[in-house]
């Protein structure tokens, strides 16, 4: 039997990244998994879901590690019993494609999420955007996780601005976008790019995220 294709990813690190593990009792109800099976979000399902790797999607995954660890500690997490609440609106920066993989991996979604099963394992509007208390100025998103079962919650702060920026790759991004970089050009610009995902997950810098429980 033929293998089907695998997505060949360049950067090696995105196997290092520890993957985020819950259970998802609604996935057991309806056959999926056998009842208390875990569901592993891998980084690289984020970037498949995103479509690219950067800071955001990376800020994503991390803060969303952060956040269970802080309301389960040694438990593990339960999908869809996630409450999330995002500081501003979904146009804000980049809160849109963060929503996406926190959505993703918690289960968490807007006004089209899954609506239950006569009133049980919703996720409709278990994630929504707090207009009126936009990001605080100089960071990249806050974002409150919040346990549906217990009313536990932490906020996480996200400041991708702390995190360092060669100025080879600051020169290249003029002809990256313009279209003008060579094949040369854009393997190195990648990596340098890459370089700064590398740190959110694996060795973010201090203060690049802040845990206010």
């Amino acid at each position: 039997m033929n293998q089907p294709n695998k997505t060949i990813f360049r950067m090696d690190f995105f196997n290092q990244v520890p993957p985020i593990k819950l259970t998802d009792p609604l996935a057991a109800v309806l056959g999926a998994v056998e009842e208390g099976e875990i569901f592993e979000y891998h980084y690289s399902d984020a970037v498949k879901l995103s479509g690219h790797s950067c800071p955001a999607v990376s800020g994503a995954f991390k803060m969303t590690e952060l956040a269970l660890a802080e309301l389960y500690g040694s438990e593990i997490p339960v999908r869809g019993n996630i409450r999330v609440t995002i500081k501003g609106e979904a146009e804000n920066g980049a809160n849109g494609p963060i929503s996406q993989v926190i959505s993703f991996i918690t289960g968490a979604a807007g006004n089209a999420g899954f609506t239950g099963l006569q009133g049980k394992f919703s996720r409709y509007e278990l994630l929504t955007f707090d207009a009126e208390h936009p990001t605080a100025r100089g960071l990249t998103a806050e974002v409150e996780f919040e346990r549906v079962d217990t009313g536990q919650k932490t906020l996480i702060r996200y400041n991708s601005g702390l995190l360092p920026q060669s100025t080879e790759m600051v020169q290249l991004i003029p002809l990256v976008i313009s279209g003008q970089a060579s094949k040369e050009q854009l393997h190195r610009f990648g990596d340098l790019w890459q370089e700064r995902v590398e740190q959110v997950l694996l060795n973010p810098p201090e203060g690049v995220f802040t845990i206010v429980s």
